[in-house]
């Protein structure tokens, strides 16, 4: 039996190939699984360029928060920019800060402490903000859900401006302005923006209103990492932020960014979106997991080597420390789960887990054992909880279901947070599993690989990989292109990592021999026998200072069983 669903996406119409011939019929065939087949929507997907850009003044209450800032400018009133600890928030707040800079004004960045605060705006902390003068906050991936903590701020005298991208509850908090994509009101055209992409729009629509556009571009590089770090769909205006920043940070990386993709082994030139999800976000985001995001948002914006130097080694420390403590609770939590039956929804707590773990290891029990999962922080008299879901079950509602249990919750279909007493966990649970089980009845729950194409090994090759790279960046909304070969030989098939976790093999077809490694497939190693039919990436592996592609097995069957291949 697959592990997966192998659900073998159906060939291009001839039609189709004849509108886009020159392009090769497997770049046509990505791209038409992807919904494009038109030569004009080809082209400006390719192309990526600044077309995809919208009028930032489509956005909902865009002018008036225009009008406010350039009202606090002329005034000289002072400004605080208030973001989340996250690395979506991180790079928003350090956007506007430095965007403001450039227009001569100078705001304090502040971001809550995730354990002592927690999440979202904080009375408290608008108070102290109060205090020292600032009259004028402005939000970065937070505060839509804030209503209460904002008619409050507006009694103590702050004015706020609310940038989002969230999905808004009823009640749309009563700021000065509320910018969010995903405002019923919104007749912007792209509304899966990230935290830091509003923050951008917003900066472009003040440097639109002077004439000074072009500076944007020199913070770019902030807005493809908070929207790559934040798995917002790389499609529409995401994609043209991304790939320009992509460019910005291989061309020209800020010092602090430029140490860390050092101590981190890697080189400029080559950095992609998968590079900066698996390797710099965890390192930015360790920060505010285990201690104070600030430091991850010095980093971002020094200019001093030697502070630049000292930042990234701690937050080296910090990340090492957070899966070291991530590791020894995901096997507490998966006893958990083990010791019951396996349930359509999972739900596990610790009382030591740091909270900025939570999510981490829900969604590591979500994606082991494909079903929604849950872990809860437990606390004496209030406990919290992060969410993680599959596509079947959603997850944001279903917490909506059972609200009269919580006393906050938030997120999206896929990811969420809560908080509640603690004496209601139990009826929590019972709440969540009943709905998890009523959604999820009869399905086989499997996670589902959309496979491109089929192709034999032999047709393969660096030509192939380079025509395949024009879809790029790749991410969510935009997956590396999955393939199907049949009827491969196993010439050789080891485990490695120090646990035997993964697979290292080399594969046969046709007279042609190529390595793949299998990232968590080591404890299917017995099951491996040839012929094979794989389903696999392409990539480069550039290990030791060398380059070559090799795949990426994603999934294993063996060849002439029953197959599971949905059409």
């Amino acid at each position: 039996m697959n592990h997966c669903h192998w659900k073998l996406l159906p060939p291009v119409p001839d039609e189709h190939l004849a509108t886009n011939a020159g392009l090769s019929p497997l770049v046509a065939q990505l791209l038409y699984n992807r919904g494009l087949s038109e030569p004009a929507q080809v082209e400006l997907f390719i192309a990526a360029d600044s077309r995809l850009l919208g009028d930032p003044l489509l956005l909902p209450d865009m002018q008036p928060a225009v009008a406010r800032v350039y009202r606090a400018l002329l005034s000289a009133e002072s400004i605080a920019v208030y973001g989340d600890f996250d690395v979506d928030g991180i790079t928003g707040t350090a956007l506007l800060v430095q965007g403001l800079s450039l227009l001569g004004v100078k705001a304090t960045p502040y971001i809550p402490h995730r354990l002592t605060e927690g999440y979202g705006l904080k009375t408290a902390a608008l108070e102290n903000l109060r205090q020292q003068g600032v009259s004028l906050v402005i939000t970065v991936d937070c505060g839509i859900t804030a209503a209460s903590e904002v008619k409050k701020a507006k009694k103590m005298g702050l004015d706020i401006i609310v940038t989002d991208h969230h999905t808004p509850t009823e009640v749309i908090p009563p700021a000065t302005a509320v910018i969010n994509p995903r405002l019923p009101s919104s007749a912007y055209p792209f509304a899966e923006l990230a935290g830091v992409g509003v923050a951008f729009k917003f900066l472009q629509a003040l440097f639109q209103s002077i004439g000074k556009e072009a500076q944007l571009h020199s913070l770019i590089d902030l807005a493809a990492l908070g929207t790559i770090a934040d798995m917002t769909p790389l499609l529409g205006e995401n994609r043209y932020l991304v790939k320009e920043g992509l460019k910005l940070i291989n061309d020209s990386p800020r010092l602090g960014l430029s140490e860390m993709i050092t101590q981190a082994g890697l080189s400029t030139g080559n950095l992609d979106a998968e590079t900066v999800s698996w390797v710099i976000a965890p390192r930015l985001n360790a920060a505010g997991r285990l201690a104070h995001a600030m430091s991850s948002y010095q980093l971002l914006v020094t200019d001093s080597l030697v502070e630049a130097q000292g930042l990234t080694s701690w937050l080296q420390q910090k990340n090492e420390e957070r899966q070291r403590i991530t590791s020894k609770v995901l096997t507490r939590a998966r006893e958990q789960v083990l010791a019951q039956e396996i349930s359509p929804l999972l739900i596990a707590g610790d009382e030591d887990c740091p909270v900025g773990i939570a999510g981490l290891i829900a969604g590591r029990l979500a994606e082991e054992f494909y079903r929604p999962a849950v872990f809860i922080r437990l606390g004496e008299q209030i406990s919290s909880g992060s969410c993680r879901s599959i596509p079947e079950f959603d997850i944001l509602q279903a917490l909506g279901q059972c609200q009269r249990l919580l006393s906050r919750f938030g997120g999206h279909s896929q990811a969420a947070g809560l908080t509640l007493p603690t004496r209601n966990l139990s009826r929590f649970k019972q709440c969540l599993s009943e709905l998890a089980a009523s959604q999820l009845a009869g399905l086989d729950l499997r996670p589902s690989l959309d496979i491109d194409a089929e192709v034999a090994l032999p047709d393969l090759n660096e030509a192939v990989f380079s025509a395949i790279q024009q879809l790029a960046p790749f991410g969510c909304g935009n997956p590396l292109p999955v393939f199907l070969s049949r009827q491969v030989e196993m010439v050789d098939c080891r485990t490695m990592g120090s646990d035997g976790t993964h697979l290292r093999s080399k594969l046969q077809q046709g007279g042609t021999v190529w390595e793949g490694v299998g990232f968590g497939l080591g404890n299917f190693r017995e099951e491996l026998s040839s012929p094979l039919d794989i389903v696999y990436n392409l990539e480069i592996d550039r290990w030791g200072g060398q380059e070559k592609l090799r795949l990426n097995i994603l999934d294993f069957a063996p060849a002439g069983m029953e197959r599971e291949y949905d059409q």
